[in-house]
């Protein structure tokens, strides 16, 4: 009997002391296996298709492909144009242009379908546009306008797919509305991986091949979504009503407008615009001082690239740190600190354009590194909640058009910002060998960035979780038939949400 019992107990001891083992080892399992769990919730709740569309089109076109774009681009514009950086700033805006009229995409891809389908011909041209712009770029030596032109191309193949993939996440936002937040926050970390990745390798890539020999590169993004446009699976409906179209444009148009001149929506709208375009850019006045500057840090293409790979670091631990500990706090408070925040991090590069960290004995490099990666980081903070607030404005029936509107509206404040930025560079004569006044821009900047808080009540202060349009928006969108998503294997299973 007395064995037994000691058998019994040693056993349990055994057991406890195994389970003792496996504790550190369960914690690190639940370190890597976490984030795999997130995923495969968001591929179940929202089909795997959805995530597949996101890793391609925020991960590898505009992670991947928009790194290496920025970096190639700007050695082009200096090397091979040989253009001012108030220039160059003014060109970056013109070739952002397509961003600017994503409502003409969405509205496509919603009321006209090519061929009986919806969203596989749009994707297909998106995949042709950018394969064939690049491969020109790459193997012709063109002029400064034609050059323009082909990276305008460029980028237009960039929006559309975004335009679908953006539809899937402002329709799951409203089936899933306490998903809202972990989609934006997928979406952010796909970029933010793929840019790390991107910037990583730009470097060293246009050391080796040259700008022109990045473009060529980039013809492989563009591939990969020219290929999902061929495998999406999408239903046949060949007999669509196409004398419908223009009503379809026509009710549209009207939709938008009614939800757009509720005080509910243009209010939040206008905060988005001026919270954007205050935050002037001067980043390519910066990449000419890092570079030509004489007594500068004179960084070479290499340290360029990891430089900016340090900003996706910044962008990944920005959407990390939203998403596990301040997506639920109410959008009034996070903007007003993060907006707050944003103005003061500007300070870190007039410190280094003032040589101030070298009186300090901190290197440049390692000066940038922490600009880079602070100033991003931030930045991610402040963009976030405008990202979720923009998907939860978006009402039943036309998600994909009015989301690309809200989107357009924020890519009008970025172009306000570039053109602006550039207009400020030129005011205050900083060229290609003259950097005496940039300091002066950054100040502008710096200052500029916190002003927004006037406008600050204009976002609404409650629950982030809760739904943000009014009753009569949600009632007038009823019976609306301007979508028809459950042909679209990339968004989400609606039938099934309706059948809940």
């Amino acid at each position: 009997m007395e064995e037994t019992t000691n058998l019994v107990v040693s056993e349990e001891m055994e057991e406890e002391a195994v389970g003792e083992e496996d504790v550190p080892r369960s914690r690190g399992c639940g370190c890597f296996c976490g984030p795999i769990q997130w995923v495969r919730m968001l591929a179940a709740e929202m089909h795997w298709s959805f995530v597949l569309g996101v890793v391609i089109v925020y991960g590898i076109s505009q992670g991947v492909g928009n790194a290496l774009t920025d970096v190639a681009t700007k050695y082009y514009m200096k090397d091979v144009q040989k253009v001012q950086p108030s220039e160059s700033q003014v060109y970056s805006g013109i070739i952002y242009i397509p961003w600017v009229v994503k409502p003409i995409w969405g509205i496509l891809t919603d009321v006209l379908p090519v061929a009986g389908y919806r969203r596989r011909p749009y994707l297909v041209l998106a995949g042709i546009l950018g394969v064939f712009s690049m491969l020109v770029l790459s193997f012709c030596k063109v002029h400064l306008v034609l050059a323009l032109v082909l990276l305008t191309a460029g980028t237009a193949g960039v929006v559309i797919g975004d335009v679908v993939i953006d539809a899937c996440v402002a329709q799951n936002s409203i089936s899933h509305p306490s998903l809202a937040a972990d989609m934006q926050s997928l979406c952010a970390l796909s970029e933010s991986t793929g840019g790390l990745l991107g910037f990583v390798i730009s470097g060293i890539l246009v050391h080796r091949m040259g700008p022109v020999g990045v473009f060529a590169l980039l013809t492989i993004p563009a591939g990969l979504v020219l290929l999902l446009g061929n495998i999406l699976d999408e239903l046949h409906t060949p007999n669509f009503a196409y004398r419908q179209v223009s009503q379809k444009f026509l009710d549209a148009g009207k939709a938008m407008w009614t939800t757009l001149k509720s005080p509910a929506v243009w209010r939040p709208c206008v905060y988005i615009y001026t919270s954007i375009a205050l935050s002037l850019n001067i980043r390519d006045g910066m990449f000419y001082w890092y570079t030509d500057a004489d007594g500068g840090p004179s960084f070479s293409e290499e340290t360029v690239g990891y430089l900016f790979s340090v900003g996706s670091v910044g962008y990944f631990l920005g959407a990390i740190l939203f998403q596990h500990g301040l997506k639920d706090h109410p959008f009034r408070d996070m903007l007003l600190w993060t907006q707050l925040f944003f103005g003061l991090s500007g300070m870190l590069d007039l410190v280094l354009v003032l040589r101030l960290n070298l009186k300090l004995g901190v290197p440049d490099y390692f000066f940038a590194v922490i600009d880079e990666g602070v100033s991003r980081m931030i930045g991610t903070l402040k963009l976030m909640p405008l990202y979720v607030l923009s998907s939860k404005l978006c009402p039943c029936g036309i998600e994909g058009t009015f989301f690309a509107l809200l989107m357009s509206i924020e890519n009008i404040g970025y172009l306000s910002a570039s053109w602006g930025g550039g207009l400020l560079l030129h005011l205050l004569g900083v060229t290609r060998t003259q950097f005496g006044n940039l300091w002066l821009a950054i100040l502008i900047r710096n200052i500029l960035r916190i002003s927004p808080l006037c406008l600050l009540f204009l976002v609404p202060g409650g629950d982030p979780n809760a739904s943000l349009l009014p009753d009569e928006v949600l009632a007038s969108r009823e019976g609306t038939e301007t979508v028809e998503p459950q042909h679209v294997e990339l968004l989400s299973l609606v039938n099934s949400a309706e059948a809940k």
